[in-house]
């Protein structure tokens, strides 16, 4: 492709506008992942996939408004802004509240629209759209927080991350409001691979804003959908969950003391226990003796 015509098209994606269609990408995935969520739980606990978006239409709408608005909600409470700012937009909320009623309480006739969002080219589709509003969303984390911190570049790099995955974040707090409480599975202890990736995305917009990548911004805008879009389709064709597990492996190994572990594992000599001394002693007594009658 020419150059220019690649920026041109770069500049486009960077001016692309989120609603409706990439915001509705958004809400369905997030409810569609709660939808999930309490099956999975439902059959841990019962055996069977509960109603529960029908005996507590409250806590499933609460909850799915919990992850639609996860990554605002979280990035407003640590930068110490009103958490219910993102409820405001009533255009965005309603959006969000329609697509939970006719997709996650199954009020749509035959359950259509969740079997839709299911089948691999409709679910291709909307992660797609998804993957390029998460890249805006961490875009513009990252430019919202630099105005308020300039020089704290964690924070930044921090309500990056929040921007991009708030729903992974904020998940257990969301179990809570529909009377889960599993504390073991969280991001911090289980970062995923949407978390690294936005944390990767983060760095790159923070040093493009301090100069230290020379390239025009559509063009980093731009690399970072694609690699966006690229890992994501990756997860679903070819069922690769992480590729940063091998690079996170050999920097372990490297710097966070593996290395050092396997050469004291392989060099180190287990002491005999005294029952293992005894029991050689018993052995090798038995084996005089048949030499003895042997000769």
């Amino acid at each position: 492709m020419d150059p220019q015509t690649f920026l041109d098209v770069a500049t486009v994606v960077t001016k692309l506008k989120m609603y409706p269609y990439f915001d509705v990408a958004h809400y369905v995935l997030c409810c569609l992942a709660v939808r999930d969520d309490i099956v999975s739980q439902a059959q841990t606990a019962a055996g069977q996939a509960l109603t529960f978006q029908r005996k507590h239409p409250l806590s499933s709408w609460l909850s799915s408004m919990l992850v639609c608005f996860a990554g605002s909600i979280v990035a407003n409470f640590l930068l110490g802004e009103p958490i219910l700012t993102p409820f405001k937009d009533q255009r965005d909320l309603a959006t969000a509240s329609i697509i939970w009623w006719v997709y996650m309480i199954n009020y749509c006739p035959f359950d259509l629209v969740y079997k839709l969002a299911k089948l691999l080219p409709f679910k291709l589709l909307i992660c797609m759209l998804k993957e390029v509003q998460r890249a805006h969303k961490v875009y513009h984390g990252v430019v919202h927080t630099a105005k308020l911190y300039p020089s704290a570049y964690v924070v930044i790099v921090v309500i990056g991350i929040v921007k991009g995955n708030g729903s992974g974040l904020i998940k257990n707090f969301e179990r809570l409001v529909r009377g889960i409480w599993i504390p073991g599975s969280n991001e911090l202890l289980q970062p995923t691979f949407v978390t690294k990736e936005c944390l990767v995305a983060s760095i790159i917009f923070l040093l493009e804003r301090l100069g230290y990548i020379a390239v025009p911004h559509p063009l980093i805008y731009f690399g970072v959908v694609i690699f966006f879009v690229y890992f994501k389709i990756s997860s679903l064709l070819l069922g690769i969950v992480d590729p940063f597990v091998p690079l996170e492996n050999l920097f372990c190994a490297i710097f966070m003391g593996g290395m050092w572990d396997a050469m004291r594992r392989a060099v180190k000599t287990e002491p005999v226990k005294e029952e293992d001394k005894d029991g050689l002693l018993r052995n090798d007594v038995i084996k005089s003796k048949e030499e003895k009658k042997k000769e």
